[in-house]
């Protein structure tokens, strides 16, 4: 991992960009000690771990992706065809031939389960590992009395890389249909000093899917995305034409960074706005932080890998996120309810589909190539999975699967990982586990055991009350 200063001295230019951070509430100390922090972090060397967690809200139909079930009844088994993999025996869908291709690099677990059928509920639970409920959830509303989330968790227990968060969470936040934020994405019982690091980096287009190639399902009216730019990064940057002669006129600096400070959440509390503080601190005096930041610097054929779209955007800047030291990030594919195809399935996940398995393709590629798979967990889940039974619902087209937290396929790769590998089962239907049973309990533990985060160790509510960490044992058997 790079330090702040990419363990070498910085510059005239980084000292004068540091010494204007005191305008700020912030000192050369800081500077100084975040630093040394971020050196620290990195001396671990191969043994520190990342994960990268894909969530793709509104619920993966399984028999759609990674647990097809071709010899089922015509009314369980679906439209698309089932391909073979480099693992033997493992057939999944045919509309994800670039992970068919790399199956050695990741294993599945066909068995993931849980008891709720509703989407913020199954929100809460599989961002947070906890299978129950806390009292008075507010299915639409992040309440303080929320358990905390993963993000939350694991960064209340992990450095962070020069002054940054340990984790971070993009391009938006989970939402519904109105916009409302769904629970299981704050740092609840913890305090919003422990709130994940949200990068807004996505337009606010309202369509489903990988921006601009996005759509409606067919119980909405005509649609054709229309917002740009796709992706932008809310970057803290000195601006154009500052020379370093202008460096000394601090007042003018100051104003030009507190009004993007400003610009990046306008509704922060006191704690967070620290947080910006730090963020702002990192991405003036780090460089690796800022070209982290600036994907147009990125060489055409990766971008052309990824995918020039929301999707592939996203998975890019993860990559970017993990190799300058973030611990954890989440990254959410789609808006709020983009794989919930109560009606439409086949046609949308048609559209759905083929980026997803080019962006996660590229991120796996990518992490390879720049060293870092074998040390990056990537993980792979939604809210919940798909009903077994194709259902007709009169304001769609076309049928679709209904809610189904029972069973979901999840898919892991890197971090120690043994590609090539199927855990679990379900039963002939894809209703229910049949072997191997696992919880979002175990999910966690294995992304906390990931990051190096001790099983006895405990996080600390505002009073300093200890909470567990672990519920659970990890996942056996991926290793």
């Amino acid at each position: 991992m790079n330090s702040c200063w990419l363990n070498q001295p910085p510059d005239r230019r980084e000292i004068l960009q540091a010494g204007t951070i005191g305008l700020m509430g912030l000192s050369l100390t800081d500077v100084l000690r975040w630093d040394a922090e971020a050196k620290e972090h990195s001396s671990t060397g191969p043994s520190v771990r990342s994960v990268i967690y894909v969530f793709l809200s509104g619920g993966l139909s399984q028999h759609e992706s990674f647990d097809m079930k071709p010899q089922a009844p015509d009314n369980v088994r679906g439209q698309f065809t089932p391909i073979s993999t480099q693992t033997p025996g493992l057939q999944i869908c045919e509309h994800l031939p670039e992970l068919a291709k790399r199956s050695q690099q990741w294993s599945l677990v066909r068995s993931l389960s849980h008891s709720s059928n509703d989407h913020g509920e199954s929100i809460h639970i599989m961002g947070t590992g906890r299978s129950n409920l806390p009292p008075g959830l507010n299915r639409n509303k992040p309440q303080p009395t929320d358990f905390p989330s993963m993000l939350s968790v694991a960064g209340s227990q992990l450095p962070g890389p020069g002054g940054l968060p340990a984790t971070a969470m993009l391009p938006r936040l989970i939402t519904n249909v109105n916009r409302a934020t769904r629970p299981g994405q704050s740092a609840g019982m913890m305090g919003p000093a422990h709130d994940p690091w949200l990068i807004n980096a996505s337009d606010k287009c309202d369509g489903y899917g990988d921006c601009p190639n996005c759509f409606y399902f067919s119980n909405k009216p005509a649609f054709r995305h229309s917002v740009k730019p796709v992706f932008q990064v809310p970057m803290l940057k000195l601006p154009d034409g500052l020379s370093l002669s202008r460096l000394d006129r601090r007042a003018d600096l100051l104003e030009e960074i507190e009004q993007q400070r400003r610009d990046l959440d306008r509704q922060s509390t006191v704690s967070q706005m620290d947080r910006h503080r730090a963020g702002a601190l990192s991405l003036l005096t780090s460089g690796d932080v800022r070209r982290a930041f600036d994907l147009k610097n990125e060489e055409p054929r990766r971008l052309d890998a990824y995918g020039r779209n929301l999707f592939g955007s996203s998975m890019l800047l993860a990559r970017r996120l993990v190799q300058v030291g973030v611990r954890m990030v989440q990254v959410n594919l789609g808006r709020g309810s983009t794989w919930d195809q109560h009606g439409d399935l086949f046609p949308a996940l048609g559209r759905l589909l083929p980026p997803f398995d080019q962006s996660l393709s590229a991120l796996l590629d990518d992490l390879n190539e720049h060293g870092l798979l074998k040390s990056t967990l990537v993980v792979v889940a939604g809210e919940f999975g798909r009903t077994p039974k194709i259902s007709r619902l009169n304001v769609y087209k076309q049928p679709g699967r209904d809610h189904w937290g029972a069973a979901q396929s999840i898919l892991l790769a890197g971090g120690g990982i043994q590609g090539g590998q199927i855990l679990g089962a379900t039963d002939n239907i894809g209703a229910y586990p049949i072997r191997d049973r696992q919880t979002p309990e175990n999910l966690a533990a294995t992304i906390y055991s990931t990051l190096g985060i001790p099983s006895n160790a405990h996080w600390h509510d505002p009073a300093s009350r200890p909470y567990p960490v672990y519920h659970a044992p990890p996942i056996d058997g991926l290793t």
